[in-house]
């Protein structure tokens, strides 16, 4: 309970994501009371009349929408592609390779789990937290290792959150002043045409390269062309406000009430959590470095800083990578251009998660 009430204080008091923090926060004091009806999932038949009316409504939600269905992951991408632009992406391509190589945190953690004792779908559901994507974490942990949703899916949103204190140290060390004040020019229009086509593409390859990615890729496609064929306009506002709000309260409580005192205390979640981390903090470094080495090679150069924002926590990386930016030069305006390795993140974190499952389930 102090770790729920943890969570609540940093969302209140230091406004720092307080849509994630604050219900899971409220969620994990909830899922410790004793006799709580609330989580209680009862075994058996959870069809059976008196099985679902005993149960309260945040286990079933567990059980159906995230353990046995798995269904609120894929809701959560529809929203965020209803809010997703691709512009950035389809202006400058090249960006597509910083979203790539931010996913090296998530190879190397599932490596270093592997190290510690973890089973290869253990392993795959910690190292993909590397990502910073929770529903991608929770979607993965759901397939190959239920057993551990709980902790990786907070582990996950926690990082998510923790981005604003994890990224600016190394961003400042492994960047010199001189590269933080490097301008990149305005990116070229897009048309509607080419915003159109990208995500009905990607969509399509990625389902028949890739179809265990099919219900994160194709959803966060769907919801991205609601909203640039303007010919759904109550679909898509549903899509990134009442539906988006709706399954964000339900994953937020779920996933919190889901951690229970003898889940923290066990040895396994500490080293989750040190993971975690260290997948992270690599998936940064990757990031960064690859537009290092990419300058070496292009004659338009790119601030290094937008490389940090190939993880996939959205917005907020690429508000670290713009806020930096400006410190070094305050003419300096990079939030576009680091929303073109953020979104990148997505779909590559969600593309490796594809990838981990088709092999390991």
């Amino acid at each position: 309970m102090a770790l729920g009430a943890g969570f609540i204080f940093v969302a209140l008091a230091k406004k720092t994501e307080p849509y994630i923090l604050f219900p899971i926060g409220l969620g994990i004091i909830i899922g410790n009371l004793p006799n709580n009806a609330l989580t209680a999932l009862v075994a058996g038949d959870p069809m059976a009349p008196d099985a679902l009316q005993k149960s309260g409504l945040l286990g079933l939600s567990f059980h159906y929408a995230l353990s046995f269905w798995n269904i609120i992951p894929p809701l959560i991408f529809l929203g965020l592609g209803a809010m997703t632009d691709f512009g950035p992406i389809l202006a400058n391509p090249k960006t597509l390779l910083l979203g790539t190589a931010a996913q090296l945190g998530i190879f190397a953690a599932f490596w270093g789990a592997l190290a510690l004792g973890f089973t290869p779908k253990e392993a795959a559901s910690i190292g993909i937290i590397g990502g910073a994507d929770g529903p991608t974490t929770i979607f993965t942990s759901a397939v190959l290792a239920p057993h551990l949703l709980s902790r990786t899916a907070v582990v996950g949103y926690s990082y998510m959150a923790a981005v604003v204190f994890i990224q600016p140290p190394l961003m400042r060390l492994l960047t010199t002043k001189r590269e933080r004040q490097i301008v990149m020019r305005p990116m070229r229009q897009v048309s509607r045409l080419e915003k159109l086509a990208f995500p009905v593409v990607v969509m399509v390859v990625s389902i028949l390269l890739v179809p265990d990615a099919a219900p994160l890729i194709a959803m966060f496609m769907v919801g991205n062309l609601f909203a640039e064929s303007g010919a759904v306009p109550r679909l898509s506002h549903a899509a990134s406000n009442e539906i988006m709000n709706m399954v964000t309260i339900a994953l937020m409580l779920t996933v919190g009430s889901q951690v229970t005192a003898e889940r923290v205390l066990e040895s396994q979640t500490l080293g989750i959590v040190a993971l975690g981390f260290f997948a992270f903090a690599l998936s940064t470094i990757g990031g960064l470095l690859s537009a290092k080495i990419m300058n070496l090679f292009v004659k338009e150069k790119v601030n290094p800083l937008i490389g940090s924002a190939g993880v996939s926590a959205v917005p907020m990386a690429a508000r670290i990578s713009h806020v930096l930016g400006q410190e070094a030069n305050p003419t300096n305006f990079l939030l576009p251009h680091a929303m073109g390795p953020n979104v990148a993140g997505v779909i590559g974190s969600a593309v490796v998660a594809g990838v981990m499952i088709s092999i390991l389930k």
